[in-house]
């Protein structure tokens, strides 16, 4: 471990440490790029490939037109495989799609990967390979329900397959009360987030449409363990975005760049306005 790893890190009431990754330097705003069903999945249209690929290299310049930090690609479809599992031509397509996000960024843009449900080592993967900086991880600790069944973890392999193909320089991002993770018969928030630390999260994500509870699960987190980054996984808009984000260290927007309806094309002006207002937080 270099000198700057070790020093990045920060002790967390003498049970953990806390490496930030990138999720560090200032409020960051992350853009969602949605993806049509890819091959291998129960919806897939012929022509999607090409459609998702066309639709993700516009999105990413919108975002970057528009200021934002960075993105998520995420894959999409009316219902979702669980566990680590992916069809050889779902992944295949989403790491050409991936490839080309990057190839169109620039170098200080973070390209986030998601493979819902749950396909973190196979995220991890295409991260590595193809450019990006951070892995959002449904259930990187503990287990959720989902529609399709029980998504449940599995650090010991997520670890050993980051060690096996050394992906430590991609950040992970841990849901533990979110728009896809709930602790499957409750664990307070405050205890999940310390298992994510365990295994080496390097922040963590959470989401609720009410504003209050929002704030007051910033507020938890923040109060136990200041140094962990806050990213806002969902519910935010140009409304809300000051009064939450003065609390967290960045979101997640999927719905609020997309005027035409969620996973329609990413707006540039719309990503402006939510940016701007968010680099004028005091």
């Amino acid at each position: 471990m270099s000198n700057k790893d070790k020093n990045s890190r920060v002790r967390v009431r003498g049970e953990s440490q806390i490496n930030p990754g990138i999720f560090t330097g200032k409020k960051l705003v992350y853009g969602m790029i949605h993806l049509l069903p890819l091959p291998g999945t129960p919806f897939y249209e012929s022509g999607n490939v090409e459609k998702s690929l066309e639709k993700a290299i516009a999105d990413v310049k919108a975002l970057i037109a528009g200021g934002a930090d960075g993105c998520v690609v995420q894959t999409i479809d009316q219902i979702y495989p669980v566990g680590q599992d992916v069809d050889p031509a779902r992944l295949a397509a989403f790491a050409i799609i991936v490839k080309a996000v990057k190839e169109h960024s620039h170098k200080d843009f973070h390209v986030g990967v998601q493979i819902l449900w749950n396909a973190l080592e196979a995220s991890l993967a295409v991260a590595k390979t193809c450019g990006g900086v951070f892995v959002r991880s449904n259930a990187l600790v503990g287990s959720t329900m989902t529609a399709a069944g029980v998504a449940e973890s599995d650090p010991i392999s997520l670890t050993e397959y980051r060690n096996k193909i050394d992906a430590h320089d991609v950040s992970l991002l841990a849901e533990i009360e979110s728009m896809h993770f709930s602790w499957l018969n409750g664990k307070p928030l405050i205890d999940v987030a310390a298992e994510a630390i365990r295994v080496g999260t390097n922040g963590v994500e959470i989401a609720h449409p009410e504003e209050d509870v929002c704030l007051s699960m910033i507020s938890q987190l923040k109060d136990k363990y200041p140094e962990l980054p806050v990213i806002i996984g969902g519910h935010t808009n140009h409304e809300n975005a000051a009064r939450i984000l003065s609390k967290a260290d960045g979101a997640l927007v999927g719905s609020c760049f997309e005027p035409q309806g969620w996973g329609s094309n990413v707006d540039e002006s719309k990503v402006a306005e939510y940016v701007d207002i968010v680099r004028n937080i005091s």
